[in-house]
């Protein structure tokens, strides 16, 4: 017990922003895909997992509005904007009069540049 506690205490304390930010978009990616593929019955838990992602997006284009972010300055505004479409289409994915592909592929999209950044083990 011992040994497992100091073990895990070692493992979070190694573990990156980035790497954090790997899992939790990852994690909330695949709770959306997994609760679109259930269809209808699985709207209530899609619609939770969605606002996660909105949630996610938000805090993401916050970070990178503030002064202190060191990330390139265009890169910023390429955030903010996927912080803003993800906001709008997860409206009409709500209202159902869109799907959840495009927001899928903008989270695929960033989790394949984090793990190019070294967020993976």
């Amino acid at each position: 017990m011992l040994a497992q506690r100091a073990y895990s205490n070692s493992e979070s304390s190694t573990r990156t922003a980035r790497s954090t930010e790997y899992e939790i978009i990852a994690k909330v990616t695949h709770r959306i895909r997994a609760t679109a593929l259930k269809g209808t019955s699985g709207f209530a838990e899609l619609a939770s997992a969605l606002h996660d992602n909105r949630k996610l997006w938000t805090a993401l284009a916050v970070d990178v509005a503030g002064d202190g972010n060191q990330l390139p300055r265009s890169l910023r505004a390429q955030i903010v904007y996927l912080a803003e479409f993800t906001q709008r289409h997860t409206g009409e994915v709500l209202k159902g009069s869109a799907g959840v592909a495009p927001l899928l592929q903008i989270n695929a999209a960033i989790l394949k540049g984090l793990s190019n950044g070294g967020a993976q083990r």
